[in-house]
């Protein structure tokens, strides 16, 4: 099984030109602070709430195949974009580094509305100057507006340059999950701790689920409240705070 995605043929609201990059940018396995979520349906993708469904559902009015509603920023309309589109899901991962997670897996449902696309191949064409101004404006899409707005448009170059602009195809091609998060790990702005934790959040919630994924990813596989990767609702969210709280306390008497 797996989850499938169409490109979009969206417009771009802003003029092309060739991409640049910032070399001054956050760590990107550097973790944020997680916040509170709220539950909201996905309008049209069946599933049963969990992180299983009964069948797959393909549904002709979107552009990405769900087999469960995520319930991660609070807001049903960003949430209901993340669990609907391929794109913004890996991009809000992208944004999720010293960023409250909530606001982090929002922003692309901010780029979605200033830019008027989230085609990836509308991004990566994008004038570099004029985008970093959209993410940037308040309220930003990020911390580091600017420059993690240099960052999504390296992603989006790299998804239409090797996966013909089909972000699902990513992990819809890995040969298992040790490739999977390979793959991830050399996308810009991905470090191997993020890469496991988007593996984890594909396999756990997504039904993207490899053979070989628990080895790959470690610990975020186990059951538990570690990462994103384990928040349904707004209980295991708090539970995850407190886990990272708990490491970093470990790391500093360390």
């Amino acid at each position: 099984m797996s989850i499938l995605s169409r490109p979009g043929d969206h417009g771009s609201a802003l003029s092309q030109r060739t991409v640049s990059t910032d070399s001054a940018l956050p760590d990107p396995d550097r973790p944020a602070e997680h916040s509170i979520t709220t539950e909201s349906p996905v309008i049209g993708v069946r599933c049963d709430g969990s992180s299983r469904a009964a069948m797959w559902v393909e549904c002709p009015a979107l552009d990405f195949v769900s087999m469960t509603s995520l319930h991660i920023t609070g807001d049903p309309s960003a949430d209901e974009l993340l669990s609907t589109d391929s794109f913004a899901l890996l991009a809000g991962m992208l944004l999720d580094q010293q960023f409250p997670m909530e606001r982090a897996f929002a922003g692309p449902a901010k780029v979605r509305e200033r830019f008027g696309s989230l085609d990836p191949a509308a991004i990566a064409a994008a004038e570099p100057d004029s985008f970093a101004d959209l993410c940037a404006t308040p309220p930003a899409v990020h911390r580091y507006g600017r420059s993690m707005a240099a960052r999504l448009q390296a992603l989006a170059t790299i998804v239409v340059e090797q996966y013909g602009g089909d972000t699902a195809r990513i992990w819809n091609e890995a040969a298992d999950g040790p490739d999977l998060v390979k793959r991830i790990n050399e996308l810009p702005g991905f470090g191997a701790q993020k890469a496991k934790i988007f593996t984890a959040l594909l396999a756990k919630q997504c039904g993207v689920a490899p053979d070989g994924w628990q080895k790959a990813v470690g610990d975020y596989s186990k059951a538990g409240y570690r990462s994103v990767a384990d928040v349904v609702d707004e209980e295991s969210l708090q539970k995850v705070r407190a886990f990272k709280k708990e490491q970093k306390a470990k790391a500093k008497a360390g």
